[in-house]
């Protein structure tokens, strides 16, 4: 009888294989059959490309659209008022999916392939946050209905993250507790390739130096001045030199905020806005340390005063091999990208704008390697992997050899191309979803391997500070 029992449970397991492949089936099929409400929400967003924490349209936009989907929204969360959490399902699990939406300043471009910025407009998605809040949002909704339809417990949260671009949103939301009682986190981005590399992230640190002076006739009366912008051009001058004396995967940048109206007024008021990046938190700490000594040294050397504000830090990504060898999988599952005769020749136009790219036209169908690699980029995700397992993904939502930050990205992110990644992104969080509510050994693994990376005595400790979010960095 027992064997009996074991020969009947064995049989069994091709059936219920083929059934959890038919629930998937049918819901990548309810991704496909919402494309155009995903790329209505995208282009919307696109279209209104709000900044870092005033993004109240994007915000309130995802939040309907899960509202009518019978999430539990909760508004305003860390002090922020356009971050939100929104919570469907009961018991556990809990997995979140963090969804991005602020634009970047200073750059402007319509969705055509040739150089055309839109008249008026100072701001863009350049780095495909408008996208990422789609497809994320799309990843919410048919995880949800997984949820119900095949009775799993487990909840599924849809993070809303504003001001990833120097704001750190996510950050706040870390410091608040609200990644405390989540199981895994699951993120995306926009891209030019298709991939689930485990992909590491330098820390970062910025702040806004600023320098004050005493103003006068730069002609009748020069003696009287202490210029603020001779501050600002001493410390850039130091940080410069600093550069030769920093180690090797260091970052630093910076752009000169504010630095005088008239030629013939000294200014007695200057600003210079600076990121510093590392590998290790300690690294940023150490080189900030010598900057705060180079303002002190320029300001002191200038006849000037100065002050500084930190405006974010975010600590580097904690990757975890365990899922991301599992997005990987779930990513080849699903697929690359693949353009019509219109977006061909978009892609063509685009691609020819490039200054010898990385990759080649075409690669946009398929998957890059899986490897374990070091970004030279940094993001608030960092935070929240150390709060929680997290993994995350790229899809080629940009033309092959597209920079992030560039006019080609803002153009891709607004049209057919940008959307049809966001709907690859958005199966792959899918399926990666369902694996982890389905299989709990991939859950003790990945939380094991969470636990030995962090340390037994891990505390967190954010970059920023205690700072309260800085509403109005980009003001």
């Amino acid at each position: 009888m027992k064997h009996l029992s074991i020969l009947l449970a064995l049989t069994a397991l091709p059936s219920l294989a083929h059934a959890q492949n038919a629930q998937e089936t049918k819901i990548l099929e309810g991704i496909d059959a919402r494309y155009d409400e995903t790329a209505s929400v995208a282009r919307q967003i696109w279209e209104w490309a709000e900044v870092g924490y005033q993004e109240e349209k994007a915000s309130g936009l995802l939040q309907q659209n899960l509202r009518a989907q019978g999430f539990k929204i909760t508004s305003g969360v860390a002090e922020i008022p356009t971050a939100f959490v929104a919570e469907y399902g009961k018991g556990g699990p809990v997995i979140a999916i963090l969804a991005e939406f602020d634009a970047l300043p200073g750059i402007n471009q319509d969705a055509v392939a040739t150089r055309s910025p839109i008249e008026g407009k100072g701001a863009a998605h350049a780095c495909g946050h408008n996208l990422f809040g789609a497809g994320s949002l799309e990843a919410a909704i048919a995880v949800k209905k997984w949820l119900d339809e095949t009775g799993t417990p487990g909840r599924v949260r849809l993070y809303g993250t504003p001001a990833e671009e120097g704001g750190s949103g996510k950050v706040y939301m870390v410091r608040a507790g609200l990644f405390d009682d989540v199981d895994f986190a699951l993120h995306w981005h926009a891209g030019d390739e298709n991939s689930a590399a485990a992909r590491m992230t330098l820390a970062n640190r910025s702040a806004k130096f600023r320098f004050r002076g005493v103003s006068a006739h730069a002609a009748g009366a020069p003696e009287k001045a202490r210029s603020a912008l001779d501050g600002v051009e001493a410390f850039n001058l130091m940080v410069n030199m600093m550069r030769e004396h920093v180690p090797q995967d260091s970052r630093i940048h910076y752009v000169i905020t504010e630095g005088g109206t008239a030629p013939n007024v000294v200014p007695d008021f200057a600003e210079v806005f600076y990121y510093v990046r590392h590998p290790d938190p300690d690294g940023v700490d150490a080189i900030w340390k010598r900057m705060e000594d180079a303002a002190r040294g320029a300001a002191l050397g200038t006849g000037t005063e100065v002050d500084w504000e930190v405006i974010h830090g975010n600590n580097p990504l904690l990757v975890n091999e365990t899922l991301a060898k599992m997005v990987d999988a779930k990513l080849r599952q699903v697929g690359g990208i693949t353009y019509s005769a219109e977006e061909q020749k978009f892609a063509e136009t685009i691609y020819a704008s490039f200054d010898s790219p990385k990759l080649k036209l075409g690669s946009e169908s398929e998957i890059q390697p899986y490897e374990v690699t070091l970004g030279y980029g940094s993001t608030d995700v960092g935070d929240v992997s150390y709060a929680t397992p997290t993994v995350g993904l790229q899809t080629a939502t940009w033309v092959p050899g597209t920079s992030a930050h560039s006019w080609q990205s803002s153009a891709a992110s607004g049209m057919s191309i940008g959307f049809k990644g966001t709907q690859a992104a958005a199966k792959t969080l899918t399926l990666a979803a369902i694996e982890l509510y389905s299989n709990p050994e991939l859950r003790k693994e990945a939380k094991a391997e969470f636990d030995k990376a962090r340390g037994p005595n891990y505390e967190y400790k954010s970059l920023l500070g205690d700072r309260d979010p800085p509403l109005d960095y980009r003001k």
